[in-house]
């Protein structure tokens, strides 16, 4: 099924009934079911290529938990894909060991052999693209994977035959799982959905600030001046005005 299914004729329920052994086998190897939650994902991505809402929504049902709890526990780890990938992950070392090696040569090499960036899939679907941290094979550098099993001592050359015995069909690690056609990136698009109470009216709900950041200076202006508030705040700051930074680097008042 790896690599004859196809969008036109993938059929969810049938891959389902067709794994329920296998995802009742795995439950049973933990105490707390919970915790098969990652095997079972994995399951899925291998019949699917990807996690798609119904395996999503199938976990949560087999684990009894909220679909929310399996697409955070999903989300968290970048190899689950969330949108459909090509049928070959090319995973390129761009750490210490591979850049000294040559690994810059040989990532802009895959990208102009294939006309993708980084976290891309060519149009015809074969292939998607990541440059990743170290991959733990630095006595081999510059080095690769492909769908996660190990190719070594990279040069230009070794990725032309790669590439083209992948198209060819007759590379030695077998494609990917394709149930539905990736598009130009499997990362998901920035979420657009109304915000809660809490991010309403704030510049970018989503920024956390950091360094200069004067949110916190603004919200505890708000509650030092408020005597309601202050009245019932344990802040040393709110009570000893002695200990608040001054404008101007930082010191004592």
């Amino acid at each position: 099924m790896n690599e004859a299914t196809t969008e036109a004729s993938f059929d969810f329920e049938a891959l389902r009934v067709t794994l329920t052994g296998q995802v009742d086998e795995i439950v049973s190897r933990y105490e707390d079911s919970r915790s098969a939650l990652i095997p079972i994902a994995q399951l899925y991505q291998e019949h699917e290529g990807w996690l798609s809402p119904q395996a999503i929504a199938a976990i949560a049902e087999r684990l009894s938990l909220p679909r929310a709890v399996v697409e955070s526990t999903i989300s968290f780890y970048t190899l689950f894909y969330r949108k459909p990938v090509g049928r070959y992950m090319l995973q390129v070392c761009r750490n210490l060991s591979c850049i000294i090696n040559g690994a810059d040569t040989i990532m802009a090499h895959v990208r102009a052999r294939l006309g993708i960036e980084h976290l891309e899939t060519t149009e015809d679907g074969v292939f998607s693209y990541e440059e990743v941290e170290c991959l733990a094979a630095c006595d081999r550098a510059p080095c690769m994977q492909i769908n996660l099993r190990f190719k070594y001592d990279l040069t230009p050359a070794m990725i032309d035959d790669m590439l083209a015995a992948m198209r060819a069909g007759n590379f030695d690690i077998p494609p990917l799982a394709q149930t539905a056609a990736p598009g130009r990136t499997w990362m998901l698009e920035h979420d657009e959905r109304p915000k809660s109470l809490g991010g309403v009216g704030v510049s970018d709900p989503d920024n956390a600030g950091g360094i200069g950041d004067q949110s916190g200076r603004v919200m505890f202006d708000l509650i030092s001046s408020d005597p309601g508030f202050a009245a019932r705040s344990k802040e040393r700051l709110v009570h000893e005005p002695g200990l608040r930074p001054s404008e101007n680097g930082g010191h004592h008042a």
